[in-house]
């Protein structure tokens, strides 16, 4: 009988954990200890030689744990399991989206170096690109969706570090206004400036779909970014990033994460292992209940624009790129309600069931206000241009009933 390659949900119970280690227990233990015994004095000698790169680790050598800086089992669980959706080689799991985010910036840029960056992103990625890596001496150019590969290498070539193109990171559907950058353009861009002594990077911020809905790396992205703290956390209960690539970039990172000291915890790691289990059912749920709403909030005579996936014309280009990367609409909606920042929230003060707060992906459904919110840093100017105005709203679905979440809008827009 042949072996049977089973499909992610199915490995998400029990991939890469052997319960005899851990006197039989089924689910993983948390193991909260800072340090771990060696067998000997050699084994720790052999364990820090790797550990540090000092030499290659043997193939038929297992890596031990030393320290949970370094390595954790929960830690090393959760990454080889996070590697099933996207296919990767490795991962790294840190303790904030942002953290990971950060952590790829600061190690392939240098002063001197050029980022394209698309716009709009989440406000802590903005921020950071625009006050943070400017007083490192690196050059950026924004780019959005509108921008055509031709435009865009324009722009690269026209800039004063034209030839020092390190890194594209984009991040698509873009937050909050579910507009698509195409990542095999991306790719193509990054391949148009390749030389024998450059090649540029390609970083794509996935959290919009998940490890569910799309996987950046089989279009040509060399690392792919998550905030775990949304549907890979999915509860609310918990602040995480990971980072997954080849196992060349993400030493280098993992490398960089020792020493910045930002990986995730084992008790991060046991909640995430807690919620891949339900990932699957979790975020299907979420995306059946995001079409209904979305539909309702289409025909409703108060609301003057929806911005969701599922109702990209057919034929346009952002429809294209979107059955190229996507295998759902999502599970996030934004919307202009007719009027402006009064309108805006009086709706949002009168919702019920949704939450008026920050985050998405959660089970429990969210709605805020990205403009006075999440985009606060972002100026007027560029949100007003980028169609993140004040009538925006924007609402991530969770798993309760569609019905009730269709009657709790009802109810706060008759209230507008």
């Amino acid at each position: 009988m042949h072996k049977k390659k089973f499909k992610p949900e199915t490995l998400m119970m029990s991939y890469g954990y052997k319960p005899e280690l851990s006197e039989g227990a089924v689910k993983c233990p948390i193991f909260q200890t800072s340090t771990f015994a060696f067998k000997t004095a050699e084994e720790g000698k052999a364990f820090f030689e790797v550990a540090y790169g000092i030499r290659e680790k043997n193939p038929e050598e297992e890596m031990g744990l030393i320290y949970s800086r370094l390595n954790n089992p929960d830690l090393e669980i959760l990454e080889n399991r996070l590697t099933l959706w996207d296919e990767a080689e490795e991962c790294a799991v840190f303790e904030s989206g942002m953290s990971a985010i950060t952590t790829v910036l600061l190690e392939f840029l240098r002063p001197g170096d050029l980022l394209v960056y698309s716009k709009p992103l989440y406000g802590g990625s903005d921020h950071f690109i625009k006050h943070i890596l400017p007083e490192f001496g690196i050059h950026t150019i924004g780019i959005h969706a509108d921008h055509t590969k031709a435009e865009i290498i324009e722009k690269i070539e026209t800039s004063e570090a034209n030839d020092r193109l390190k890194l594209i990171f984009v991040e698509t559907p873009a937050n909050p206004t579910n507009a698509i950058i195409d990542i095999t353009m991306c790719h193509k861009i990054a391949e148009h400036f390749s030389t024998e002594d450059n090649t540029p990077l390609l970083a794509v911020d996935n959290t919009y779909m998940g490890p569910l809905w799309s996987h950046p790396l089989k279009l040509g992205a060399d690392l792919v970014l998550y905030s775990a703290t949304k549907y890979i956390g999915g509860h609310s209960d918990v602040i995480a990033g990971a980072c997954l690539g080849s196992k060349a970039l993400m030493a280098r990172i993992k490398g960089l994460r020792t020493f910045l000291g930002n990986m995730a915890g084992p008790w991060t790691g046991w909640l995430l292992m807690r919620s891949l289990e339900t990932l699957k059912p979790r975020m299907e749920k979420q995306a059946e209940n995001a079409r209904m709403v979305a539909d309702f909030l289409r025909d409703h005579p108060k609301v003057e624009s929806v911005f969701y996936l599922g109702h990209l014309r057919p034929g346009s280009q952002q429809y294209k790129v979107y059955q190229n990367q996507y295998s759902s609409a999502g599970a996030m909606i934004s919307f202009d309600i007719k009027g402006g920042e009064k309108e805006a929230f009086t709706f949002l003060n009168k919702l019920q069931l949704f939450h008026l707060a920050v985050s998405l992906g959660s089970t429990e459904s969210l709605a805020q206000h990205p403009y006075t919110m999440t985009h606060a840093d972002v100026s007027s100017e560029e949100k007003n241009a980028l169609g993140l105005t004040e009538k925006l709203a924007r609402l991530s679905i969770g798993v309760e009933d569609g019905d009730d979440l269709i009657w709790d809008i009802t109810q706060a827009l008759e209230q507008v």
